[in-house]
């Protein structure tokens, strides 16, 4: 044997013997049951969980429970929205989808709230819950792509970045979000939108097929040709109705070179900025993903307004497609340039909040009237100690020209989700900053027609139901089939009761 190889080999099995007990202790921490547990149930209840089913549910997994006290459970409770703090009664991190079948089978037969968490970006904190069972998606991560048939294969606890990864190292794409560390399962069952989804569809539009695990437990698979109306309903039903352990998502030829970057002016240019972003960017080729932003920062520096860009189709046709935002005049800061597409994907990972708290309304807009934008403008406030955004993300194209009925999610005719959210330092009261965007939420609501699911929050049942509009008795339908007791629940609920 080579010396140096021996050497090595011996080394590492040193470690490894050494490292035995420690590992073995710090996984026993994980999974240690000292006595019953404290819970509530899917309506809040106290519930007490007995420690022989806790242990029991520990021994059937594969992977993790955690229990609160450990380094692994505080990192698993937590969402991005550093606002959000609750506590589960447990966490299950599952390996495969047994561990999730055994875990919603636990959670079911003694009717304890249940959170599903994949990339944790639920503003509202849907996937994190105080009392209930936390299934934390995030040891259950893969992506395989199949070059010839032009399919990837995504666990469903997967982030979309390595979605992106692989499929663009063959020359493949598919509508992938803006944020590489996004959870593909929130993402692609609520809709999917992203820098290439008016070429190709939102990420739903891409499905073509999900693996399930439905609240009684069972595995199944969903397709045009196999359980068509759950295919149907998860594709904008969100996690009404299970939890999905696998996509498989259609790609697309295109080139890993794209143009983009941000496109900045000062404040005092809002309304032009708008006038362009509405006569010429929302309408513009199916290539061209534009995204208008207005934003101040939470120290009370000056504001900005202008477009984010991604135009992904041949590069000399980039500057003609570019050029009526320019015409605005000298941009204060001008970030476009030729980029990889996976990097332009990474390019917003660090803009979520890490030291502050954040709250936010939405809803889908087919049209942006000047009165629109005078509400807009009158009611941006920006202060010291809080920051204000307005954001709008595009739509249209090919998002557009599916039918509203055949998938779940309705809203085909919006050119863009417009959003507005504020921030505030952790330490300081949230409920004057919340209070004054549902104020100014109030003067925008009239023009929107709907809101993407994700971005749900505290709205009635009747707000809920009225979002997925001619849509929602087939989802009911589908909801009443498939989990007709309501454990999954933290989401944009469809309840069976209506």
């Amino acid at each position: 044997m080579n010396r140096r190889l021996f050497l090595r080999s011996a080394v590492a099995a040193g470690v490894a013997t050494a490292a035995a007990p420690a590992l073995a202790t710090q996984f026993r921490a994980l999974t240690a049951v000292t006595g019953s547990v404290a819970a509530v149930s899917g309506d809040r209840a106290a519930i007490e969980i007995e420690k022989a089913a806790v242990e029991e549910l520990a021994a059937s997994l594969r992977g993790n429970l955690l229990m609160p006290g450990n380094a692994a459970y505080e990192k698993a409770r937590r969402v991005l929205n550093p606002g959000i703090d609750r506590h589960p009664a447990l966490v299950v991190q599952p390996s495969g989808a047994t561990d999730i079948r055994n875990a919603v089978t636990f959670a079911r037969e003694r009717d304890m709230l249940l959170a599903v968490k994949c990339g944790g970006h639920s503003y509202a904190g849907k996937s994190t819950c105080d009392g209930g069972m936390q299934i934390d998606l995030s040891t259950l991560r893969y992506a395989r792509v199949d070059a010839k048939s032009r399919t990837a294969y995504v666990a469903g606890g997967s982030l979309l970045g390595e979605l992106d990864r692989e499929s663009m190292a063959v020359g493949l794409v598919t509508t992938a979000g803006t944020v590489s560390h996004t959870g593909v399962g929130g993402l692609t069952t609520a809709a999917g939108f992203g820098r290439v989804g008016r070429r190709f569809g939102l990420a739903l539009d891409n499905v073509k097929g999900v693996d399930i695990v439905t609240a009684d437990g069972r595995l199944l698979h969903a397709s045009a040709e196999e359980n068509e109306d759950l295919y149907w309903g998860v594709r904008g039903g969100g996690g009404n109705f299970g939890v999905v352990t696998n996509f498989e998502f259609a790609l697309h030829p295109m080139q890993r070179t794209v143009v983009g970057g941000e496109i900045l002016f000062p404040y005092a240019m809002v309304r032009d900025v708008m006038n362009v972003y509405r006569d010429y960017a929302l309408d513009g080729p199916d290539e061209l993903y534009c995204d208008l932003m207005v934003a101040s920062e939470i120290e009370g520096a000056d504001a900005v307004a202008g477009m984010h860009v991604c135009y992904s189709g041949p590069e000399h046709k980039a500057e003609k497609a570019l050029a009526p935002i320019y015409a605005l005049g000298t941009p204060i800061v001008d970030s476009v340039v030729k980029r990889d597409y996976v990097e332009i994907q990474r390019s917003w990972d660090n803009t979520d909040p890490r030291n502050n708290a954040e709250y936010l309304k939405s809803g889908f807009v087919n049209d942006i009237p000047d009165s629109l934008m005078h509400a807009l403008i009158e009611g941006f406030e920006p202060a010291d100690g809080r920051s204000v955004t307005i954001y709008f993300q595009h739509s249209g194209g090919a998002i557009g020209r599916v039918a509203a009925d055949a998938t779940a999610f309705a809203q085909r005719d919006s050119k863009a989700n417009m959003l507005v959210f504020v921030g505030w330092p952790l330490q300081n009261e949230a409920e004057p900053h919340v209070s004054y965007i549902r104020r100014y939420w109030d003067t925008l609501a009239p023009y929107t027609d709907g809101y993407y699911t994700v971005e749900t929050f505290d709205e009635s049942r009747e707000v809920r139901h009225g979002n997925y509009q001619g849509n929602f008795e087939r989802l009911l339908a589908v909801k009443k089939k498939f989990d007709p007791t309501n454990l999954f629940r933290l989401n944009a609920n469809i309840n069976p009761d209506a």
